[in-house]
Formats: structure tokens, sequence, C-alpha cells
């Protein structure tokens, strides 16, 4: 029993500590940010430095999964995500994430497009048919039977996240969800951003998306870009600096 009151006591004395590090409301812009997940990698590892950063700050983060097995259903999972927030919505994609907002974000809820290091077709272009445009900086992948496609596990660190650290890049490689070719040769059936104020980052030393076809899609679309010297991964390597892109599109919503 006094185990007990010394328990309830010391949760007394934490409550003001965790009510403090409850985040203030955002008060100017869009409050709902979403990030949709990329190819290779489960969503909730990826954006979690990003998620807790905007969390912090008072946004309203959700995370989108993608199901790697088509465009279609990972159309529909943001587009149910995006109809469930109260309020405007900033879409975030990264890698193969792009093609996805490039499509759900025409909703009507959503005010600006951010592109992490992602694709950003146009009409009845296809993630694969851009990706071969400007190939990516490796020849690293697995294609199984069926057609899905994988990162070498032994290669998944220098290929996918060169600067972070080998425990957690292991971690990525072998929970890896293994690609759909749907996923990648679908085309699009909407293009968000021409209409759609838009914010991409191009991730300098990608390996997986290369350099160049991020800034001539980015250029295409007259988004506002912002480069970052990082790996395919920035959004693990480089929150901060992701966290001021998307802030500043939430930010800009009138």
């Amino acid at each position: 029993m006094k185990m007990i009151k010394i328990a309830a006591l010391a949760a007394a004395i934490a409550a003001p500590a965790i009510a403090s590090a409850i985040p203030y409301a955002v008060t100017v812009g869009a409050k709902n940010v979403l990030l949709v997940g990329g190819s290779y990698v489960d969503a909730s590892s990826t954006w979690r430095n990003v998620h807790d950063r905007l969390w912090i700050d008072g946004y309203k983060v959700t995370i989108v999964q993608q199901s790697h097995d088509s465009l279609d259903e990972n159309v529909a999972a943001t587009r149910a995500a995006i109809e469930a927030q109260d309020g405007p919505v900033v879409l975030v994609g990264h890698d193969i994430g792009g093609a996805v907002i490039s499509i759900a974000g025409t909703s009507d809820k959503v005010k600006a497009l951010v592109y992490v290091a992602a694709i950003q077709p146009a009409v009845g272009e296809s993630v694969a048919q851009l990706m071969a445009s400007k190939p990516a900086l490796h020849n690293e992948l697995e294609i199984g039977r069926d057609g899905r496609q994988s990162i070498k596990p032994l290669k998944f660190q220098e290929v996918y996240a060169a600067d972070i650290p080998p425990n957690r890049t292991n971690f990525l490689s072998v929970s890896q969800p293994r690609v759909s070719p749907a996923s990648l040769a679908t085309p699009s059936w909407e293009a968000a951003w021409r209409t759609k104020p838009t914010y991409a980052i191009v991730a300098t030393e990608d390996r997986i998306i290369n350099p160049e076809l991020q800034r001539w899609m980015y250029k295409r679309a007259g988004s506002k870009v912002t480069e970052i010297k990082a790996s395919h991964a920035l959004n693990l390597a480089k929150p901060e600096e992701v966290e001021d892109v998307i802030k500043k599109a939430a930010q800009a919503v009138k």
C-alpha cells in the first residue's frame, strides 16, 4: 500500500513536467500534416524523426503507410487519411510517395504539397518511366520471380542511407517491404502540383532517385526548391531541415 502511495505521489509530481511537454497549438496556416512513405522502407521508421519535431511544434501529424501492392491502393489510403482531417492539409511525400500525393493531392482539403526526394509525375507518366529517364546511381536491386524488388541487404546502407549509422540501416535493410511492379509502372492520372503550391527538397547525395531527375521534375512544376546535402534517407539524416520546409509550406497556407 505504501508503495502504491509513493508511485501516485511520483506521478503527481511528474504531471506538470508532462503537461509542459504537450505541444502548443498551431495558430498560423495549416495544422494538419500528412506524411506519406516511399519504397523499400516502413513509413513509421523513416518519418519518426520528422514526426516528433512537427508534433512538438504543435502540428497534428498523420503517417500514411503504403501497401507496396498498387498505386491505386496507396492513393486510396492517402485519400482516406486526408478526409479524416479537420481543416486544411499539407501533404508530404517521400520517394514514390510523390506519385501518391500528386494524385491524392487534388482533394480540396490539400492546400500544399511537399516532395522530399520524391517522384513528381505528370498525367500519363509512371514512376518507372521517370526513373528510367535519368537512372538511379546504383544497380543493387534484387528482383523476385513475382517481379517485386528490394535493395540487396548488404548494399542497403551504401545505396539508401550512407549518412545513417549501420545499426539503424541494418534494421531498415532487413525489414524492407518488397515493391510491386504495379506500384512503379502505373501511369499517374492526376497532377495536383499543376494547381497547388508545391515545395520540393533535392537530396544532393541521393543514389535512389537521381538528383538531376529531382531538379528537372521540380523545375518543371515550378516548385519552391531546397537542396540538402543528404542521402535518400534525408528524413532520417536531416530531420530539422526537412521539417523547416514542411513548416514553411504549412505557414504559407491562408
